[in-house]
């Protein structure tokens, strides 16, 4: 073990492994029987991510046992730290402190979630201290006082044949063998519904309820609340009030603490949440199952940045718990695990798919380019207006818009540039009608504005917002009901009648029975992002739309609007077909070729020129490590990126690991932002 005080200012005194450990002050007595406890001190410091040993005093010596929260006295500071070990003899020469007190007899680190958390720190190259502090919430008093010990009764788990997994065809052996106490691997490309009986919430219900007539427990993770709460009305219809409870970060500190405390005592042994619930403290673990693992909110934005793939992954094979991935659409990393073998994948037949998918159809193509030539390039073509006003007749129609707002983006009219602000060059756009151009960076209004480039006056919308849709459309079907769901006023629900429902992607409230038509517009706007997965997450938000519309045997439309028609386009493809599978199978290779994630391991820094080159020139790189840029990030800092082949992978996590604890141990000033296998290393 290093001496502590290398590289800190420390007051620590360790034990000598010689004699029987005293107290560094003297006076207070020490327990009788392994007087020595190991405690993961959380110092923030990435050089000191370890265990520190502590004498425990005799008073103390029923309530110090693994897990249990404590406080001790490390570098002049009292600090929170979990007891991971008590043995007899310490490891270290020298003088123990004394734990200065139990915070809680709450043993609310188990060793499963301690593992994982190591496995995830090693992953990403991290902290492990950072790792518990996303997995264990914080402590709240009350909470404790009022959740009782023991848990309530509760009824039975009724048995029921599954149809949402009879659709696939070995759906229902994946479900015997959860219950059965193995380990499957499944990622299911899940088939749209209408029928709560079939959709995918219930597919997840059903997969926890395999696994509680097996005696185990479950860990469903979602996206985000509305998900939570869909899978929670699923679970409460399969398996009874009771047996499940949610975890997620949007609950206030004593609603969290209580949730997590259930999961900790037995009170019910299936969570739902976000991604933190990918920690919980199930007991007996037989499932982890997460949804939609193409969406970026299943990315941490707290270090060590671990994905829930990853995450689950670990655990999984930690815990010996079946692994379950299910989404309308597959990722390209989950498309590696596929040919890998790690997981199997799962699929309904095409038939089935021909009837309960929404016929697609693109706007600009076929006929409708002779009747109108310009519709592949119109924000609202007339392809898309008459599928509208005839799905109107039979139930609501959805239309998905890129971007929130009113016209967010604006570029010149003579020569298409983007327009730009003349304080801070952010972009500009118009918040409502009538209103002046404003910059979406520093909220300056520009009130004469001249194109940099060609210094023309005239401004055009480059992309059209969800406020300016609803006012056209609403313009367009006079006397129709509009609703409007995106950020700040998200719709969860809306009922069969006759609407328009104008939405963000991600925001697309459930329309009881499905809604009768689905109108995908500015399709450019999202396939023209500077982004690796731009095309991914097009189809991925695509796919989840047109899943909420009727299938085509139910007279479903889908129509695509605004597509390029200078090339083909792969995800276009993919959604006309309904193949995702084929799509993500074709991405995969193409980032093969390029040697770009999920394909290899890539590690980014970001931080000052100079504090990027001192800290490569100590890594110890291998020859296989490539080193690309450093590619400019802001007008202070660079990014470099580094990029290994998947076997070198481990070693590039754990000299990111070791560069972030030498920096800490000198007290670097500049600092630098590491990251292992980011969604888009660019950006």
């Amino acid at each position: 073990m290093t001496e502590p005080g290398e590289g800190t200012q420390l007051e620590l005194i360790q034990p000598s492994a010689r004699a029987r450990p005293r107290p560094k002050s003297g006076g207070e007595p020490v327990a009788e029987v392994d007087p020595v406890a190991s405690v993961l001190v959380d110092t923030g410091l990435a050089h000191l991510d370890r265990p520190f040993e502590y004498l425990v005093p005799a008073s103390m010596a029923d309530d110090v046992v693994p897990g249990v929260r404590v406080k001790v006295r490390f570098a002049g500071q009292d600090l929170d730290g979990f007891v991971i070990l008590r043995t007899a003899d310490p490891e270290h020469e020298g003088r123990l402190a004394l734990i200065r007190r139990v915070v809680s007899p709450e043993g609310v680190l188990t060793a499963p979630v301690l593992e994982t958390a190591k496995a995830v720190a090693r992953r990403y190259g991290g902290v492990v201290g950072d790792v518990l502090r996303q997995a264990v919430p914080p402590r709240h008093a009350a909470a404790e006082k009022a959740l009782a010990r023991d848990a309530p009764e509760v009824d039975a788990v009724p048995d029921s044949v599954s149809s949402a997994w009879s659709r696939y065809a070995v759906g229902p052996a994946f479900l015997s063998r959860v219950t059965a106490g193995e380990a499957p691997t499944a990622s299911v490309l899940a088939a749209p519904s209408s029928d709560p009986a079939e959709d995918w919430p219930r597919l997840l219900a059903d997969a926890a309820a395999a696994a509680l007539a097996g005696d185990r427990g479950s860990v469903i993770v979602v996206p985000d609340a509305r998900d939570v709460a869909r899978v929670e009305a699923a679970l409460t219809d399969r398996l009874g009030k009771g047996h499940h409870v949610r975890l997620t970060a949007d609950q206030g500190p004593q609603a969290r603490y209580t949730a997590y405390l259930k999961v900790l005592r037995g009170h019910v042994r299936v969570v739902v949440g976000t991604r933190a619930a990918a920690f919980a403290p199930v007991r007996d673990l037989g499932l982890v199952a997460w949804w939609d693992d193409g969406d970026d909110l299943h990315d941490e934005q707290r270090a060590p940045y671990p994905q829930v793939r990853e995450v689950a992954r670990l655990r999984a094979e930690l815990e010996g718990a079946a692994l379950l991935s299910a989404g309308f659409t597959r990722s390209a990393a989950l498309a590696q695990w596929c040919a890998k073998g790690v997981v199997v994948a799962l699929e309904v037949e095409r038939s089935v798919l021909r009837r309960v998918v929404a016929r697609v159809r693109v706007a600009g193509e076929g006929a409708d380019l002779a009747r109108d030539p310009a519709a592949a390039r119109a924000h609202l073509p007339s392809a898309a207006w008459q599928v509208a006003k005839e799905a109107l007749s039979r139930g609501p129609v959805l239309v998905q818009v890129p971007r929130r707002g009113y016209l967010p983006s604006l570029s010149c009219q003579d020569c298409r540039r983007p327009a730009r602000c003349g304080v801070c060059s952010g972009p500009l756009g118009l918040v409502g009608p009538g209103q002046p151009p404003t910059c979406r960076w520093c909220g300056a209004v520009e009130t004469r504005f001249e194109c940099s480039h060609c210094g023309s006056p005239r401004l055009r919308s480059s992309v059209v917002g969800a406020r300016r849709t609803a006012e056209e459309l609403g313009r367009a079907f006079p006397g129709v009901p509009v609703t409007t769901s995106g950020a700040g006023a998200v719709v969860d629900h809306v009922n069969a009648k006759p609407r328009l429902v104008i939405s963000t992607p991600g925001a697309e409230p459930v329309a009881e029975g499905g809604y009768a038509a689905c109108l995908l517009l500015d399709a450019w706007a999202l396939l023209d992002r500077p982004s690796l997965d731009a095309a991914e997450e097009s189809l991925r938000r695509w796919m989840n739309a047109v899943a909420l519309t009727r299938g085509a045997a139910d007279g479903g439309v889908a129509v695509l609007a605004g597509v390029p028609t200078h090339t083909t386009v792969p995800a276009i493809e993919a959604l006309v077909r309904w193949d995702p599978a084929w799509f993500a199978e074709r991405e995969l290779a193409e980032r093969l070729e390029l040697s770009l994630p999920p394909t290899a391991r890539v590690a980014t820094l970001t931080g000052a020129r100079s504090a990027l080159q001192a800290a490569v020139s100590e890594m110890r790189l291998g020859e296989s490590v490539r080193v690309l840029g450093p590619l400019p990030v802001d007008a202070e800092n660079e990014r470099l990126v580094l990029s290994a082949p998947l076997p070198d992978g481990p070693a590039l996590a754990a000299e990111v690991a070791a560069m972030r604890a030498r920096r800490s141990a000198r007290k670097d000033p500049a600092p630098i932002t590491a990251r292992l296998d980011p969604r888009d290393p660019t950006s």
